[in-house]
């Protein structure tokens, strides 16, 4: 019987240390394989990250180039524009008549203040540091007294909601976003007044942009690449980007940019 005893404890150890064995085979395999899964996931997301980094930095690159394209445009067509009169009242000047020299002083010294201000206002414009010194409302708000200085278009531009804060890549993005749609009203609307609305939520920031202009037809080709590039950085943002246009009524914007994306801080 003690052999018996024996030899039973013997095999149900044994059964046992087997059991075991497996059970630490299939836990080691399983934990192999989660590691694997976890390893793949952790890649595709260092792949997304690159992505999107990728797709972010392209969108930089084509804002810088479109900056550039504005200042080129600004310089020549108005600063450039003004700095010539001034040049042809200074070329004009009669000394032999006192008073018309003085006159033509004077409206060259004038015509220069108004372009070195025109310079000054672009600079500011086109620079990233608004939006860092000012954030993203106040950034919006002298774009549009900029537009309203032009002594063409009405604007009225509102902010409601409690706003949020999002990063400075984020909101320079967005200022440049609006920019684009503002220069193509500029360009292509043919409009006398323009709405500009920032509305804070607790998820998201709605921008809506709208105009009396000529309108167009949104099922064919957009005028221009400006709506495709506001289109695609929405996109980056995680955004949603409608349109609506009628011939002879205008067209109204709305870009809705939701905070969790975008690395908010309140």
């Amino acid at each position: 019987m003690y052999d018996q005893s024996t030899q039973g404890i013997i095999i149900f150890i044994a059964g046992t240390s087997f059991l075991l064995l497996l059970l630490i085979s299939f836990i080691v395999s399983i934990a192999y394989k989660y590691r694997q899964k976890q390893n793949a996931y952790i890649k595709d997301i260092e792949t997304l990250k690159t992505s999107h980094e990728n797709i972010l930095l392209q969108s930089q690159l084509e804002i810088q180039e479109q900056t550039f394209q504005k200042i080129s445009r600004e310089i020549h067509d108005n600063i450039g524009q003004k700095l010539t009169l001034a040049k042809l009242y200074l070329n004009t000047l009669d000394f032999a008549d006192t008073y018309k020299t003085m006159t033509q002083v004077n409206d060259s010294v004038t015509v220069i203040g108004e372009a070195i201000n025109d310079l000054s206002d672009l600079s500011h414009s086109m620079s990233s540091e608004i939006i860092l010194n000012n954030g993203l409302i106040k950034a919006l708000e002298f774009e549009a007294a900029q537009l309203t200085k032009s002594g063409v278009y009405k604007i009225c531009f509102s902010a409601t909601g409690n706003p949020v804060f999002m990063d400075t890549n984020t909101e320079l993005m967005l200022f440049r976003i609006v920019q684009e749609v503002l220069n193509n009203i500029v360009k292509h609307a043919d409009a006398s007044e323009i709405n500009i609305n920032l509305h804070y939520t607790d998820a998201l920031l709605i921008i809506e942009i709208e105009d009396n202009g000529k309108g167009f037809y949104t099922g064919k080709t957009w005028p221009g690449t400006g709506l495709q590039n506001i289109k695609k950085r929405t996109h980056i943002l995680k955004g949603i980007f409608n349109i609506a246009s009628t011939i002879d009524v205008g067209t109204h914007i709305k870009i809705e940019i939701p905070f969790y994306a975008n690395n908010q801080s309140i």
